[in-house]
């Protein structure tokens, strides 16, 4: 996957737009997204820009998609045929806001220079990708990108946004979608102030939850922030999440898991955050934080999500008294020795249960991170962060 930012020219100094692409690119951002055509002056001025722009881009190690329109186009003097202009500035992506129609977008993907042409994703365009793909059409050389949203309420619904990524998904072309910064005065296109993320109930999301959400569908695979400037600590969470892995054989219960024929060949953790109660012992947070692959083999019942792993290690988790009647939806808890056939378990309350005594409390889920939850499917491993 990769991980891109956007700029706003029209709306901020190039040396400013610099530093943030250098510091993109030491988090292990590649691409940058810019709106070329919501940037006004005549074109010799847009053009030298995006030249200059583009330069200090590929300098940060960083490819770059132009958004533009068929209208914007012919503004320029481009045509469908005839890229010259953008290989000229060193454009790698050139994506069609609204395309020419499917015809003369083959034209413009055809092109001898080697410029990605992405699609937007959000309006739907599987009758498009169809026709590219039975032309012979590298996936290498289309992108589907989802649009962003400023004004609040307008972004895309959940099911809708995943409903049209499971259905362009079958073409094996790459989707990419936007996250939304919450660093002070962002900014973006059209007075963006509200972020600007792709699906709406995602805009006041931490964003490092908007991005493990995004992936835990497993149809999205790149990710852009939309507004800018991002706070360098918001990148550095997104790189941690993003390039989150342990080698399976470093597992403390790898041998136990083989002798069962259990241990995956390859271990891609989703990341579920909490909040850990001060009272949890050194032992159970290592059962929660340390011990891995956790996962749910799927005959749970409604009322939780529970994790094996712990009670392989054999190890002694001591009761400790929690005065409340039940453990509410959202709770982490560990089986404890009143039980010790299954002590160790982690487990995630769904539906309260009542406290018979044979768990004890380590946490609770962090704000938000239910909606994570419930898009870890069974036999998904899961990491647990400390919030």
């Amino acid at each position: 996957m990769k991980l891109g930012v956007s700029v706003y020219p029209d709306l901020s100094p190039l040396e400013d737009i610099r530093s943030y692409l250098e510091q993109a690119s030491s988090c292990g951002f590649t691409r940058v997204f810019s709106s070329m055509f919501s940037m006004q002056g005549a074109n010799e001025e847009i053009i030298d820009y995006f030249k200059k722009f583009i330069e200090a881009a590929h300098a940060c190690g960083m490819e770059v998609s132009l958004d533009v329109n068929p209208i914007f186009l012919q503004k320029l003097g481009v045509c469908c045929d005839d890229l010259s202009l953008f290989h000229e500035i060193g454009c790698d992506i050139m994506r069609m806001d609204i395309s020419y129609g499917k015809e003369k977008d083959l034209k413009m993907i055809q092109n001898p220079y080697g410029i990605r042409i992405e699609y937007n994703a959000s309006m739907g365009v599987a009758e498009e990708m169809d026709f590219f793909v039975k032309n012979h059409v590298s996936k290498d050389a289309v992108l589907l990108g989802h649009n962003f949203y400023p004004q609040r309420y307008t972004g895309m619904k959940w099911n809708k946004f995943l409903a049209i990524n499971h259905e362009l998904k079958k073409y094996g072309f790459a989707i990419d979608a936007f996250v939304s910064s919450h660093a002070p005065h962002t900014h973006g296109v059209w007075d963006a102030v509200c972020g600007l993320p792709t699906v709406e109930k995602m805009r006041d999301l931490p964003i490092d939850l908007q991005v493990r959400e995004l992936l835990a569908t497993g149809d999205v695979d790149d990710i852009l922030i939309g507004n800018a400037y991002a706070s360098i600590e918001e990148m550095k969470q997104i790189q941690k999440v993003c390039t989150h892995s342990r080698n399976v054989e470093d597992s403390p219960i790898i041998n136990i898991l083989k002798q069962y024929g259990m241990a995956p060949e390859k271990l891609s953790e989703k990341i579920l955050k909490v909040d850990i109660d001060p009272q949890a012992s050194q032992q159970e947070r290592w059962n929660l934080l340390e011990l891995f692959p956790q996962a749910d083999f799927g005959d749970s019942s409604e009322w939780i999500w529970r994790s094996r792993a712990g009670r392989m290690t054999g190890v002694s988790i001591p009761v400790r008294k929690y005065e409340n009647e039940y453990f509410e939806a959202g709770d982490v808890v560990i089986v404890n020795d009143n039980y010790p056939h299954y002590a160790g378990e982690i487990q995630i309350v769904r539906i309260p249960i009542q406290n018979d005594g044979t768990r004890n409390l380590i946490g609770h889920l962090a704000p938000h991170e239910e909606e994570m939850l419930e898009l870890i499917k069974d036999g998904d491993a899961v990491a647990f962060y400390e919030n």
